[in-house]
């Protein structure tokens, strides 16, 4: 019989748990419970005996993939995954899924609802601005960029998406325009939307040259990854320019130093996209299933490493 972990520092909602066991149980596995661990021995026990192990944030590294002798696969319930070591799954023969698209409405509505805070000046009493006729770029057209693009045009927003790898009739097909490059649209945006991936590429892309060239006024938000921000860079550029403001839903490093912007910088106490009854039940779920078949019938449509 097959056991499943559920591996999570922080738990997913009770429904979400209950899901999962049916899902898992009805296929005729066994499934093992570790929520709020607070050292990494106890991850380590846990996974001793484990067929799969389902996470959320959780760092799943060549470490603990060693103490999980019988471990054939790790199913991040999210999309991003570079909490995984995938080279050494890949070393060990564990295949390593995300759930894409389980969390992507819930993210691009708080993208929404963060812009809307920041033009409305954080509520503080004073006149704001509208969305309605500013510029969207909407940087990586994936399942979250394409869920941002569908509410913002709601609110009347002209959006632009640049993805290096969406080719431009696709982004097109969804009423959004395509620019060339990145630089272009940094340049056409009065707000830049990040969803790219902390890559090698990517990490510290985002940097002074570049959002030096955004519009009077403009605003980048971040619900991305924190890695992809040049934080010196983008300081540096925010102590220069009293008009740009930056917003997030990734506490940088540099928080304090940002901070320091008043009414230029929010950030919220924790990262907040997947932060919802239905995006956090979606993904367990999701996870649920696509264990049960790479399981059974050997699916790996999902795997992120090769």
């Amino acid at each position: 019989m097959a056991k499943v972990l559920i591996a999570t520092e922080k738990p997913f909602a009770a429904p979400a748990v209950a899901g999962i066991k049916e899902i898992i149980e009805k296929a005729g596995f066994e499934l093992a419970l570790l929520e709020k661990y607070t050292e990494k021995s106890q991850l380590l026990a846990a996974v001793a005996d484990v067929d799969a192990i389902i996470i959320r944030s959780d760092k799943i590294d060549a470490e603990v993939m060693d103490a999980a002798k019988n471990l054939k696969i790790v199913v991040r319930a999210g999309a991003g995954y570079d909490n995984v070591d995938l080279d050494a799954a890949t070393a060990r023969n564990i295949v390593v899924m995300n759930t894409p698209g389980q969390n992507a409405n819930a993210v691009a509505e708080l993208v929404l609802g963060l812009l809307v805070y920041t033009v409305r000046n954080f509520y503080n009493g004073k006149a704001g601005s509208e969305l309605m006729g500013k510029t969207l770029g909407i940087l990586a057209f994936g399942n979250v960029g394409r869920n941002v693009a569908r509410i913002a045009k709601g609110f009347g927003m002209n959006v632009i998406a640049y993805d290096a790898f969406c080719p431009a009739e696709v982004i097109e097909k969804s009423g959004v325009k395509a620019v060339a490059s990145q630089a272009e649209l940094f340049k056409q945006a009065d707000i830049v939307s990040l969803h790219i991936p902390a890559t090698a590429e990517t990490k510290q892309s985002i940097n002074y040259d570049l959002c030096n060239t955004m519009k009077k006024k403009a605003i980048l938000i971040n619900t991305a990854r924190k890695e992809v921000i040049d934080e010196a860079g983008l300081l540096k550029l925010m102590a220069e320019r009293e008009d740009l403001k930056y917003i997030t839903d990734i506490k940088p490093d540099a928080d304090a130093d940002f901070a320091k912007f008043e009414g230029r910088y929010f950030s919220t106490p924790k990262k907040m996209g997947a932060q919802t009854a239905e995006a956090n039940t979606n993904a367990g779920l999701a996870a649920a299933n696509q264990i049960v078949d790479f399981i059974k019938n050997g699916v790996t449509k999902f795997q992120v490493n090769k």
